[in-house]
């Protein structure tokens, strides 16, 4: 009996387009699949966005609003 085991599933990784915030002084960063719009601007601080590439999980948006 195992009651304490996990069922660990395999996380899949791929290389992910995401916009990261300009400013030296924040940290953030959006997945392209969630922008909320074409050319975004920070969450945060309101700073211009580039975009780049990161390695990260699949999430898959579902949600009918994203661009």
């Amino acid at each position: 009996m195992a009651f304490g085991r996990k069922n660990e599933e395999e996380i899949k990784l791929e290389e992910t387009k995401i916009w990261v915030c300009t400013s030296e002084t924040c940290k953030c960063w959006v997945r392209d699949n969630f922008k909320s719009s074409e050319d975004p601007v920070c969450p945060i601080c309101k700073s211009e966005m580039a975009q780049t590439t990161k390695e990260l999980q699949v999430i898959h948006n579902h949600s009918k609003n994203f661009m």
